[in-house]
């Protein structure tokens, strides 16, 4: 399943500092691999203390955790949307994407100089958001167009779309992008199909110092206010410090810095795991001696579907889907102790696969 997170922001802001640090990802989880397909597309794992539990438990050949794409987008500048700078390039690969991942600048640093003269996130976010909305509008109303020939007709689910449309275009000329307008789910699920940039989820990552990086600072408080109608999440994330904590070589090292400036663990990862929840994503387990594995799928999947991640063999053929929580294994220690005490479960085509189940699959085809 090849999501995509787009990673976007004016220059200066650390949009690239942080794609390297997300590109060199395996500097804090040894066991996870990660690959570079292209100098701005990387293929990079969803940190899961989860799988390495269940690796210590089984013993596997190989591990194999879940992963997604973060695209490194460049190019921006005023006037985008009219085809500035890299703006039809930049604006292609963003529609591309399947969430946004929104870079702000919330440090003060009279070395780093800001494109705008000086340290505002609200107008830098404005910046892009107004490029944004203004091809949305071009879009919309080329769609607006060829709806009126079919309305004609009598298409229901035309007037549907026109309606919708028409609601978009009236929010895109107030500056407001499409997925602040208050859509329902079902009205978004009509929507995807125009293909707006404004209608993808949206994480705001704020950049700050080190001072700033466990409590976040004014400019993020800035930020947290002018987003709150947009459901979207603010991550705070110090740049600098991820690059610093690649840079170290040992795990013990690097856990030595986090606890010195009060952290768990590394930012990237967090961002990480946001950005795979900001995608509506989940995972679940297969769990035997050749391969522990975790597997991604579309929240509310039922089995049949999350069978069909695997191969879509296993989905047209699906029988029963054998199943244990993950709290169980950890609890009981194996699958016979599990069987043992009545928590192995088996489940059929109407499951709704939970995050964290640990899976097998019967199927016949």
């Amino acid at each position: 399943m090849a999501l995509k997170c787009g990673i976007v922001g004016l220059p200066n802001v650390g949009k690239s500092t942080l794609f390297n640090c997300l590109s060199n990802a395996k500097a804090q989880s040894a066991n996870f691999p990660f690959c570079t397909i292209e100098p701005n597309l990387g293929t990079i794992s969803v940190p899961d203390t989860r799988l390495e539990k269940l690796e210590s438990m089984v013993n596997p050949e190989r591990v194999v955790p879940a992963t997604m794409e973060i695209v490194d987008i460049a190019g921006l500048v005023k006037g985008a949307s009219k085809g500035e700078g890299l703006g039809n390039q930049f604006l292609a690969n963003i529609r591309e994407t399947d969430a946004i991942l929104h870079v702000l600048r919330c440090f003060d640093d009279g070395n780093i100089v800001h494109v705008d003269g000086s340290v505002n996130p609200i107008r830098d976010k404005e910046i892009i958001d107004i490029e944004l909305q203004l091809k949305d509008l071009e879009t919309i109303e080329k769609k607006i167009q060829s709806l009126a020939r079919v309305i004609k007709s009598g298409d229901k689910e035309a007037v549907l779309e026109n309606q919708l449309a028409l609601k978009i275009k009236d929010g895109l000329e107030k500056s407001l992008s499409v997925r602040g307008l208050g859509f329902t789910a079902e009205e978004m699920d009509v929507i995807k199909r125009f293909n707006l940039i404004t209608s993808k989820p949206v994480m705001y990552v704020c950049n700050v110092d080190e001072a700033s990086v466990l409590s976040g600072n004014a400019y993020v408080d800035q930020v947290r206010e002018a987003v709150a109608n947009e459901q979207a999440e603010v991550l705070v994330i110090g740049a600098k410090i991820e690059a610093d904590i690649t840079e170290l070589e040992t795990y013990e090292e690097r856990k030595m810095f986090l606890d010195e400036l009060g952290l768990e663990e590394p930012g990237v990862n967090r961002l990480i795991r946001s950005a795979y929840s900001l995608l509506n994503l989940q995972t679940y387990f297969t769990a035997g001696v050749k391969e522990v594995r975790a597997w991604t799928i579309h929240k509310g999947s039922t089995a049949p579907q999350a069978a069909g991640v695997i191969h879509s063999d296993f989905e047209k053929g699906f029988i029963r889907a054998e199943v244990m929580k993950y709290e169980d294994y950890l609890h009981y220690g194996s699958e016979a102790a599990i069987k043992e005490a009545g928590k192995f479960k088996v489940e059929g085509k109407e499951y709704v696969v939970a995050d964290g189940d640990i899976m097998h699959f019967r199927f016949n085809v």
